[in-house]
Order: structure tokens, then C-alpha cells, then sequence
């Protein structure tokens, strides 16, 4: 996730056109991820319930690498579970069968109609993972063809380099700082 956060935020995570133009758009799609079930208890509810509509990315191996009892199988039947939760969700007809009281049937219905992708390649090995790398890094170019925007571009990254030398010196100096407090606010 790290690799893709730093592609694909820094890439399209601009506001200016190519023409300089205010983008009258959202760009730059906010990348973060966990592996296996480790963000079932992090951010899966937000995804599954949340006002927010965030697309995500299920990538899953065939063969593992590592076999450990039923390990692979229960992080497969997770994957697929997950996506099929996002898909279809959870009705209140659903829920009410189930014998919940009517007071908790709002809270335990999931709209579904959530987007995900779903990539299962046969398994983890170099070549794989160059082929997923260059999956995003094409949607990246292609995002930024399609705004309208320079992914190649870091100004916003190197405006944060530039002020930290000078604060860097500030820190390190024993004189007062030039920026106040009361004239920053």
C-alpha cells in the first residue's frame, strides 16, 4: 500500500489544470490499505456504512506462499465475503428475519451497491507483482490524462521541502522565530 499511496496521491493530487485552470473536479483518489484482515477492524465499517462512497481494491493470491492450516483459505473466504457484502449488502428484510428487534434493524442494513474490484492473480511472485505495479501505474497516467493534470508534477511536495529549511533553521537557531503565532492567525 505504501508504494501506491506515494504513486498514486502524489501523482493526481492536484488542483490546477494542465491549461492552469482551477480543476472543477476531485482529483487525486485517497489511497490506504492493510493486508490480509487486518483492516476489517480499522476501516471496513466506514467502507460498508459509511456517507462516504469509497471504491476499493480486493487483490488476492490463489497459492499462498506460506501455508498454515486453514490461514489461506479464511483470508480467501474474507476477501470474497467482503466484496460480496459491498455488492449486494444487507436488506431490512434480511436483517428482520433473522429475528432482529425492529430498534437495531437500521443499524445492521447495508446498502450494497458499493464499488470494488477484485483481482486474484494465481500467486505472489515477481512477475505478478510488476504486472499489478504497472496496473496502477497506467490508471494513474490515465487519471491524470483524463483531469487534465500533470501527474508528474511535486510542487506541492516541494513547497513543503522548502519551508522546512527554514524552520529547520529556526528550530536549530537561538533566535526568535520570524513567524509569530498571533500574525499566522
Amino acid at each position: 500500500p505504501a508504494y501506491l499511496q506515494q504513486l498514486t496521491m502524489e501523482s493526481n493530487g492536484k488542483h490546477v489544470t494542465l491549461d492552469g485552470n482551477k480543476a472543477a473536479y476531485e482529483t487525486g483518489p485517497i489511497y490506504w490499505g492493510e493486508p490480509g484482515t487486518n483492516g476489517q477492524h480499522s476501516f471496513y465499517q466506514l467502507i460498508h456504512q459509511g456517507t462516504r462512497l469509497v471504491p476499493c481494491d480486493f487483490i488476492a493470491f490463489h497459492k499462498t506462499l506460506n501455508p498454515l492450516g486453514r490461514h489461506h483459505d479464511m483470508l480467501l473466504g474474507n476477501v470474497f465475503a467482503q466484496t460480496e457484502a459491498l455488492a449486494f449488502g444487507k436488506t431490512p428484510e434480511q436483517v428482520k428475519v433473522e429475528g432482529t428487534p425492529d430498534w437495531l434493524i437500521p443499524h445492521r442494513v447495508f446498502e450494497g451497491n458499493r464499488p470494488s474490484n477484485t483481482i486474484l492473480a494465481e500467486r505472489l511472485t515477481p512477475n505478478t507483482l510488476g504486472k499489478l505495479v504497472a496496473l496502477y501505474e497506467h490508471s494513474v497516467f490515465t487519471q491524470g490524462t483524463i483531469w487534465s493534470i500533470d501527474s508528474f508534477d511535486q510542487w506541492g511536495v516541494e513547497l513543503g521541502k522548502v519551508l522546512a529549511q527554514r524552520i529547520i533553521a529556526e528550530l536549530e537557531s537561538k533566535a526568535e522565530p520570524t513567524l509569530k503565532l498571533k500574525e499566522a492567525l
